[in-house]
């Protein structure tokens, strides 16, 4: 084969390659349908999540291992002063549960469904994180008794400012 012909053939070769990565950098035009799997944060791309909460607390390992379970690199830190971790991440008191996490640059407060950690992940909304104030039986790592007795729940997304709006409801 000559230099001519070998260059030319590993150059096309090279744009076969990168075209489709090309197109998926460039994102979905307008009016293109989505596949189901886009606007979700795919496993391998979950940034780890940091879990601060109580050496003792059983339902915050439990959320941890629903986290761990939902493809989540967790790191745990225990600590005693819960509460100034919280004020100084900026968790609003109303919304306040008992443990917290940093993924990415989002808080995650509570007992907050991996689920919705991953669409806030893929939507990217312009919040500081979501909550799940208090500890509703049947939220993950509060799952106890019978289902048909779970609370129902609010999943609350939250601003510095202190701004809340419902980002789900389970």
């Amino acid at each position: 084969m000559d230099r001519r012909r070998f260059l030319s053939e590993t150059l096309l070769a090279g744009v076969v390659v990168s075209f489709p990565a090309a197109l998926r950098a460039q994102g979905t035009p307008q009016g293109t349908p989505q596949r189901a799997s886009q606007g979700r944060a795919t496993t391998a791309s979950l940034p780890p999540l940091t879990v601060y909460k109580s050496a003792t607390c059983g339902c915050c390992r439990a959320w941890v291992d629903h986290m761990r379970g939902a493809g989540f690199t967790v790191r745990t830190v225990d600590t005693e002063d819960l509460g100034r971790v919280k004020g100084e991440l900026g968790v609003p008191g109303a919304l306040q549960s008992c443990h917290t996490a940093v993924v990415g640059a989002y808080l995650v407060e509570g007992h907050v469904p991996a689920a919705d950690v991953k669409q806030l992940l893929a939507r990217k909304p312009p919040v500081r994180g979501l909550a799940v104030p208090g500890m509703p039986i049947g939220s993950p790592g509060m799952e106890q008794g019978d289902p048909r007795d779970y609370d129902r729940y609010e999943v609350m997304a939250f601003t510095a400012q202190g701004r809340t709006s419902v980002f789900a409801r389970h």
